[in-house]
């Protein structure tokens, strides 16, 4: 007579506790929850190495947040900074709960119309749980890959806040967000990112979000910075005051950490493709840095700490679409140009148009973007990454693609993106009233102060 593994396993573990202290009554629960204990949270099909480095990643890229925040406050009057760190930080809240209800679900569910769109299957993460695998990244759980996409979007909301800071109103920030999430961000993740989405299905490469963060960011501050208008006494008076510029360097350099994240963390998973993207990503911030301090020199005389951490963005926002497809030595072209045109974006271009795109958010990540999107259909190199192939390695209709995608986000984010602006000012106003930007935004917006001498 043959007995069943179950009965089996009971009269094996009475015997043990016939030679042990331990009462068989407790012996058996343990057999019975074990096999429950055993499977509790573990990946079927998971790599271990690839979500680690993608929670890991994800973390790296929250934290931009915060050092884009010190980056931009320590560039402002001291009277502004804590409304400048606010409106960095605010965005980490508003961009989470809207991402969690509806955000994730049009960018990256399954295309619901045309190509422009997802769906709203994933609405407040419905139909997604810890065990199920992303359909984007099949070797890690898919809340993984919704956390990762979302430090996305919020650093990308917040990127615009540097257009607007010393005259915008906190609550039409907040407001801000919520709808420009909604209606900009989304559909341009959708577009380029989702499947389905009209660039992806063009082959548009942006592998960590030269278009989707930076352009549409830069086009977006763009926008405010003609829909608020200028800053009291801009071009007329020395506005420019910097309350700390140890902030700025210190945000810099925790943004060119976190970066490694954001770009390498783009390969979604611990591979070539992560290592390639890490190298590419140092050697043209790297690259910028120094470009942009030699233009500074020549121009001025002398370099500037703040010249040379703002080259340093420069070329990590122009690398950032490319770094997951170029060589090393393709990504010191990418750098160095990058310095040189966003410098002269800032001290030349700007000036004579007028515009008070108050910390160059346009200049640096807008334009270091579009160089960095056309780079990306010039030096994408096979090799690298079977995913992408350039015009120097005979595929001139990469080019193309790019140059395309290029206009295609930058013409929407910046219309789209005004009509927002001016709507928000028509029902509750966007720009502080002048006796309050003359005292500051931290006393008329928070009633805080940054320093109590």
């Amino acid at each position: 007579m043959k007995l069943n593994q179950e009965k089996f396993n009971l009269i094996k573990i009475l015997s043990m506790a016939m030679k042990s202290s331990i009462p068989a009554g407790l012996l058996v629960l343990f057999s019975w929850t074990g096999p429950v204990f055993a499977g509790a949270g573990k990946p079927q099909g998971f790599s271990a190495g690839n979500t680690a480095w993608i929670l890991v990643s994800s973390a790296l890229v929250l934290m931009m947040t915060p050092a884009l925040g010190f980056f931009y406050g320590g560039m402002v009057r001291k009277k502004n900074v804590l409304n400048t760190l606010s409106l960095s930080f605010v965005t980490i809240a508003t961009v989470s709960v809207i991402w969690v209800f509806w955000g994730y679900s049009l960018a990256f569910g399954s295309d619901g119309f045309a190509g422009l769109i997802g769906n709203l299957h994933n609405l407040d993460l419905n139909g997604i749980n810890a065990m199920s695998h992303s359909k984007y990244a099949g070797t890690i759980p898919s809340y993984v890959y919704v956390m990762f996409q979302l430090m996305f979007a919020i650093i990308t909301v917040a990127l615009i806040s540097g257009s607007l800071v010393e005259r915008i109103k906190f609550s039409s920030w907040v407001i801000f967000t919520i709808v420009w999430l909604t209606a900009v961000y989304v559909p341009i993740a959708h577009w380029v990112w989702g499947i389905g989405g009209i660039f992806q299905k063009m082959g548009a490469l942006d592998f960590a979000g030269g278009t989707v963060v930076h352009i549409s960011a830069g086009f977006a501050g763009l926008a405010g910075a003609f829909a608020l208008g200028k800053r009291k006494g801009y071009l007329k008076e020395n506005i420019v005051q910097p309350n700390q510029l140890g902030y700025t360097i210190l945000g810099a350099g925790l943004l060119w950490f976190g970066w490694f994240g954001f770009n390498a963390g783009s390969a979604l998973a611990a591979n070539s493709i992560a290592a390639s993207a890490f190298i590419a990503t140092n050697t043209a911030a790297a690259a910028a840095a120094l470009s942009w301090m030699a233009a500074e020199w020549i121009r001025n005389g002398k370099p500037t700490s703040l010249g040379i951490v703002s080259g340093a963005i420069a070329g990590l926002a122009t690398v950032t679409p490319a770094s997951g497809y170029v060589t090393p030595g393709a990504a010191l072209i990418i750098g160095l140009i990058a310095g040189v045109l966003c410098f002269s974006i800032v001290v030349y271009f700007k000036p004579k148009m007028g515009y008070d795109d108050a910390l160059d958010v346009f200049s640096v990540h807008g334009v270091g973007s579009m160089w960095g999107v056309l780079a990306t259909g010039l030096f994408a190199d096979p090799l690298v990454n079977a995913a992408g192939r350039g015009l120097f390695y005979g595929n001139p209709k990469q080019l193309w693609i790019q140059a395309v995608t290029v206009a295609g986000v930058a013409a929407y984010s910046f219309a789209a993106s005004f009509i927002i602006f001016k709507i928000i000012d028509l029902v509750i106003g966007l720009r502080v009233e002048p006796d309050f930007e003359t005292m500051g935004l931290d006393i008329t917006q928070h009633e805080e102060t940054g320093y109590n001498f």
